[in-house]
């Protein structure tokens, strides 16, 4: 298979002859929730690329965050962010300052968030630290930043008393899943059961040896309409 940078244009090959380009958060990719988790004891390092650094949230702040997931393809308007945010960080903001991240290039823009969190639904409770909204502004994507971010909030929550640690994901952003395989994540095993045909998808646009164990999905089976899967 081919593949490019973090941006997430690939070539299927070894499921389907003819070329089928996918983005990196692409819509035309059947939908399935997928979860991932794994210790994080010798969780990789990656350092940021020189003029950029880290910062937390500060109060006020919620406007960049929506505009760099915004420019990531996660919501399709300001609405929809603001929407997201109230329902994962609305009446929690005081938290922030210690929890979400950002990257700022040297003319101090922020082009990348994510946030070291734990499951809003209360359904995990396990007391697993979450990976929350990881987004590098499009303009931004491929120049190295998605895995030294990551691996930052990652140290982040073994600060904040996290041993273990948990990560929501989806089909349609089959880049970040391998991002977060190549980290040493696997899928939990419940998720790997109720949305086995997810993780075909991710294996055939992948191939990643982590998921070995699936068999990759044909093209007739990765591309059409939004399917309900549960974690």
């Amino acid at each position: 298979m081919k593949k490019s940078d973090e941006k997430g244009e690939m070539i299927m090959g070894k499921t389907d002859k003819s070329a089928m380009p996918f983005d990196n958060h692409d819509s035309r990719i059947k939908y399935y929730e997928l979860l991932l988790e794994r210790d994080l004891e010798g969780i990789p390092v990656f350092p940021l690329p020189e003029g950029y650094r880290f910062v937390f949230y500060r109060e006020g702040e919620r406007d960049h965050w929506i505009d760099i997931e915004r420019s990531a393809r996660e919501f399709t308007d300001y609405e929809e962010g603001l929407k997201a945010w109230n329902r994962y960080y609305g009446g929690h903001e005081s938290e922030l300052t210690g929890r979400m991240v950002f990257v700022e290039n040297a003319q101090g823009e922020k082009v990348a968030t994510a946030t070291a969190y734990y499951d809003v639904t209360g359904r995990d409770q396990s007391g697993d630290g979450w990976l929350h909204w990881v987004a590098v502004r499009r303009q931004y994507q491929g120049r190295g930043l998605s895995k030294p971010l990551i691996s930052h909030v990652f140290a982040l929550m073994r600060r904040l008393g996290y041993t273990h640690a948990k990560i929501p994901t989806q089909t349609t952003t089959w880049v970040a899943c391998k991002i977060y395989l190549d980290f040493g994540f696997t899928p939990l095993p419940e998720n790997a059961l109720n949305s086995r045909d997810g993780w075909r998808i991710v294996k055939a646009l992948t191939d990643h040896r982590a998921l070995d164990s699936f068999d990759a999905a044909c093209a007739a089976e990765i591309v059409g309409g939004e399917q309900d899967a549960e974690r």
